[in-house]
């Protein structure tokens, strides 16, 4: 069954040799994009889907988040903004808590953020384990992630759980822990910060990681200068996420590398910590993601569009640069072509907006603007009653649109 999503107002593709077009069309078939151009020129489709003059872009590509765990910390928040400054150590009041429920009710709490996510308009979703930290809890964790979720990463250096030796725990993660989870995960990840692991015992953790085949990722520089960006780019991981705190030489090397910088500006907002110099990085010629952060005591929010909007408002990233760096730029941090892009043979991950383009994810910030979201070409969230089947080879029917 093919499908044609007409009356584009504005089509982001983020594709450079398409760009932005106007009065467009996308054909979808078999869960990949098959056909893009002029709404008048687009071939007969068994659905049609009229979108009124509304907006199409890419679904969003969210490469980091901590979405199965248990438990409030708003008291915490309360008091951060009251001047309490963020440490590490808060984690340990989400591991009590995730250790304490049951699978189910895990599962329960994970797949409702993901579903949250997905009507937002968040088609790709990577998430972390992180919040069991022994190695049951975390296995756990890796097999309920790996339902809702399109990547997994194993992160059991997150924190050292309190009253377990610290060089024990390294020697659990990168040994005992790792092999457990390996079933479930596709990357390993580490919190290189102050409090929680050394340089020293990051590399351990990523070069074990690496070794059982394990991609690389890295938390790095959100409370100082401490060394993560650097061993980022030293194992060459993935990408490098937060990087609040970055010199000059350290936005010079990112620009240099292929390790993608991963900003995450809600998190920013709610630890009070500096906005990372994305510009400067972008301006310098690297690649720059923007990520939810999802986790339950510095960023509890599914919301990519209020990250968009706040790069835009506060980084001083052009709308079309948050975008990308929220699809077709964070689809590289995870090694992947397919998503993130509006092009022929691209995977049909796609959101139409409630608003003419994309400027308005920034010009009206707060607005939830998601219309509908189709993921490998099926449809998640929005009004789907108004997908009008037609027959089989027509190029014509009755066709009901609506207003996205």
């Amino acid at each position: 069954m093919s499908l044609v999503i007409t009356d584009i107002g504005e089509l982001t593709t983020n594709d450079p040799e398409t760009g932005r077009l106007h009065d467009a069309a996308v054909v979808v078939q078999d869960g990949r994009i098959a056909w893009i151009g002029r709404a008048a020129d687009a071939p007969a489709s068994d659905h049609r889907v009229s979108l009124e003059g509304a907006a199409l872009l890419p679904g969003w590509v969210d490469t980091h988040s901590h979405i199965v765990f248990a438990g409030d910390r708003s008291d915490e928040f309360e008091a951060r903004m009251a001047g309490q400054r963020y440490q590490a150590g808060g984690i340990t009041v989400t591991v009590a808590a995730t250790r304490a429920a049951t699978a189910d009710e895990l599962r329960v709490s994970t797949h409702a953020l993901r579903a949250e996510a997905a009507r937002g308009g968040t088609t790709f979703l990577e998430t972390k384990t992180g919040y069991g930290l022994d190695v049951q809890s975390e296995v756990r964790s890796a097999q309920v992630a790996r339902e809702v979720a399109d990547t997994v990463t194993f992160l059991g250096a997150h924190v050292v759980p309190p009253d377990v030796d610290h060089r024990e725990y390294v020697d659990l993660v990168r040994g005992p822990m790792l092999q457990a989870v390996l079933p479930y995960v596709d990357s390993i990840d580490v919190f290189c910060e102050q409090g929680a692991f050394t340089v020293d015992e990051s590399r351990e953790i990523l070069l074990a990681g690496r070794e059982a085949g394990l991609a690389l990722r890295v938390h790095g520089n959100q409370l100082g200068h401490t060394g993560g960006v650097a061993l980022a780019l030293e194992l060459g991981a993935r990408s490098v996420d937060h990087c609040n705190h970055l010199t000059d030489e350290d936005v010079a090397a990112l620009a240099a590398s292929g390790t993608v910088a991963t900003f995450l500006p809600a998190c920013d907002l709610s630890t009070r910590e500096p906005f990372g110099p994305a510009r400067a990085i972008l301006d310098a010629g690297g690649t720059v993601a923007l990520a939810s952060n999802c986790n339950p005591g510095t960023s509890f929010t599914t919301s990519m569009q209020f990250c968009v909007a706040t790069a835009v408002l506060q980084m001083r990233l052009t709308i079309e640069e948050a975008v990308y760096a929220a699809t077709a730029a964070a689809a590289r941090s995870v090694a992947r072509d397919d998503i993130g892009i509006i092009r022929v043979g691209a995977r049909a991950d796609l959101q139409s907006l409630h608003a003419p383009g994309i400027s308005h994810l920034a010009y009206r910030p707060g607005v939830p603007l998601t219309g509908r979201v189709w993921k490998d070409g099926v449809e998640i969230a929005g009004p789907r009653q108004h997908d009008v089947p037609r027959t089989a080879g027509s190029g014509s029917s009755t066709r009901e649109t609506f207003r996205s």
